[in-house]
């Protein structure tokens, strides 16, 4: 099974926060949207709408015990993990799975040719063997999906 697949069912929205908002700015979206990661967009008229890195409930922990509350004004730039890993609609699940446990991870940037196409985390793929345990992942020969997955 590929990566595409979970895409595929999975809400299309990737919620973003650019590199300028506040750490507090993305730790209250992060709550509204009951996550525990971003993706941190870099958005400029020259470059387009390209992935700059990921915030995630782990660096906003590591740095409050590092800077304390301070670091609430800092915008999120300077906090984010830059070049995150990420992987390909084709790359298998396995593979995926393989590169959370190497790097420690739980969410995974999925990139079709540079750009964003959405994100798989470790609560998608406890979902899909949910769904094999019971008998009801979808089909696997569907196409591969033709919009973005992004908002």
């Amino acid at each position: 099974m590929k990566v595409e697949h979970i895409l595929r069912t999975k809400e299309s929205r990737v919620v973003a926060v650019r590199t300028s908002a506040t750490v507090a700015d993305a730790i209250r979206l992060m709550k509204t949207e009951n996550i525990s990661a971003l993706v941190v967009k870099d958005v400029c008229r020259t470059e387009g709408n390209t992935l700059a890195g990921v915030l995630s409930e782990r660096d906003v922990v590591h740095a409050l015990l590092e800077r304390g509350g301070s670091l609430l004004s800092m915008p999120v730039s300077q906090l984010m993990t830059r070049q995150p890993v990420t992987c390909s609609p084709s790359d298998s699940v396995k593979q995926a799975l393989q590169l959370m446990e190497q790097h420690h991870i739980r969410h995974l940037p999925v990139l079709e040719d540079g750009h964003l196409v959405g994100v798989v985390s470790a609560r998608d793929f406890t979902r899909l063997h949910l769904q094999e345990l019971e008998g009801t992942v979808a089909s696997v020969a569907e196409p591969a999906a033709t919009t973005a997955y992004t908002h």
